[in-house]
């Protein structure tokens, strides 16, 4: 059977764009031109945002496992080390839950994610190579290289996840706008004799050794001069570290990956052609300060993923035209920040705060986000849904979060009349304070804002696409039509 997506790319953003087809029962296939999995760190931040997207996706106990919090850097003065933190470490509140970025590298993300994958029924094809496309009104027509020969597929969409190279990309003649940054870079991944597993080790501004907890290895960082072959092998890098450091007791054992890059920052000019979308890196190519491009990633999935399923449903196909609306100017800010982080890093300074962790982006200017007089108290439309602990009519603990989860729609309700509520439809959950949940602390009025009456829309990636009074549930139903949330036949 033809699939309804082909997902070119089976990287973070791949992987999470198939999970959340999966769970939402639509058809796709995930190729990927690589022999295997990828088995480096390149990408090892794990931000908050992204820890409550994958509590959605139910797979954060295993990425939490799988890792641990950053260690305290050590830094290596004239006048000998001095360790200090990253970061601000703020503890988790009821409606942020997760504060703390996550460092878990990037092989170790991917399998966790391919486990959750394998799951719901799905696994990636490896050594499968998209070499050509064509696209009509009607859908995409790929021809893949396998390893038993060409293989001509007919889906609906086609999604280039298919990272900074990416083939579809250039395929489509799309810019790739951007600069380079001046700075050439090596990454790899080391076993190490001679460092203590508590810190991460840095010299000055140019070479650093961090330990990548769930694993026995370190990401060995430095930065190299253009025009010279580097010399990838352990001994190669025991000399870098030597050089750098003075030191002759630090000794690279194993290098299992390692790659030598030059840092750009780009983002294409569109993420959208015809039936053709692009999503992760194949759109935007970040610095690596601040742990942004991963993560940027993995929300530009969860952003694509339930547009899709709903236009594959029936919705209008104008739904898709709001991911690059939201997910553009998102990449572009981020491409910002990353790059005042690398010039922060220059000059020594490493530290990082509440701009990094995402929480505080969002769609207020969305087409998808219903306006109205701005709230004095509590969420915004077009702000990310807060988490709070309730109590169920039945005397259970549980949190916002929990009910939220899943590929449906939320809305929520503060002391609403049940004759006040809009008719039932599929994939539109509702819960009314007061009656099935109870705010047994208040925090539900607190991050919300909310009084008897008032209610809030929460979108299916955790954003709230509307809230209002009594009086404003009456215009729901035109509002849900348009998302492809309809009443059942």
């Amino acid at each position: 059977m033809s699939p309804d997506v082909i997902i070119c790319g089976a990287g973070p953003a791949g992987l999470t764009l198939a999970i959340d087809l999966a769970r939402r029962n639509v058809g796709f296939r995930l190729i990927d031109k690589a022999p295997h999995p990828f088995v480096g760190s390149r990408g090892k931040g794990i931000q908050p945002r992204s820890q409550e997207v994958f509590e959605d996706l139910g797979v954060i106990d295993r990425i939490v496992a799988s890792g641990g919090e950053y260690p305290l850097l050590r830094l290596y003065t004239d006048d000998g080390p001095v360790d200090r933190s990253t970061g601000v470490l703020p503890e988790p509140t009821p409606d942020e839950p997760y504060h703390i970025p996550l460092l878990v590298p990037q092989f170790l993300t991917e399998r966790r994610l391919r486990e959750r994958l394998a799951e719901l029924g799905h696994a990636p094809e490896y050594g499968h190579a998209l070499v050509g496309f064509e696209q009509d009104a009607d859908g995409v027509t790929a021809t893949i290289e396998t390893p038993d020969g060409p293989q001509g597929v007919r889906a609906r969409y086609l999604v280039g996840a298919d990272g900074g190279s990416s083939f579809v990309r250039r395929t489509l003649g799309i810019e790739f706008r951007g600069k380079t940054l001046g700075v050439r870079a090596l990454v790899a991944d080391v076993r190490v004799d001679g460092l203590s597993w508590d810190f991460w080790h840095r010299w000055g501004k140019e070479l650093s050794l961090c330990p990548l907890y769930g694993t026995d290895l370190f990401q060995f960082q430095a930065a190299v001069p253009f025009g010279v072959d580097v010399d990838l092998s352990p001994e190669g890098l025991t000399a870098l570290i030597r050089e750098h450091t003075g030191l002759d007791d630090i000794v690279i054992r194993e290098m299992p990956w390692g790659s030598v890059y030059e840092m750009n920052a780009r983002l294409a000019d569109t993420y959208q052609r015809g039936r053709v979308l692009l999503t992760g890196d194949a759109a935007h190519c970040h610095p690596p300060t601040g742990g942004q491009g991963l993560n940027t990633s993995i929300q530009d999935a969860y952003n694509l993923g339930w547009k899709l399923a709903a236009v594959l449903g029936g919705a209008p196909e104008s739904l898709l035209a709001t991911y690059e609306e939201e997910r553009r100017p998102i990449a572009e800010a981020v491409l910002g920040l990353s790059e005042r982080l690398l010039d922060a890093s220059k000059r020594g300074d490493v530290r990082r705060g509440r701009e990094v962790s995402q929480l505080d982006l969002g769609y207020p200017d969305s087409s998808l986000t219903v306006g109205g007089p701005p709230c004095d108290k509590g969420v915004q439309a077009g702000e990310r849904a807060p988490d709070a602990p309730v109590t169920g009519a039945g005397g259970l603990a549980t949190r916002l979060f929990s009910l939220f989860q899943g590929p449906h729609w939320t809305l929520l309700g503060y002391e609403i009349d049940e004759d006040a509520l809009p008719m039932l439809r599929v994939g539109l959950r509702v819960h009314v304070i007061g009656r099935d949940i109870l705010d047994t602390g208040g925090h539900v009025r607190h991050a919300y804002g909310m009084s008897p009456g008032d209610w809030a829309l929460i979108r299916p990636d955790g954003y709230i696409a509307a809230v209002g009074g009594a009086t404003g549930v009456r215009h729901l139903p035109t509002y849900l039509d348009a998302v492809g949330i309809r009443t059942p036949r």
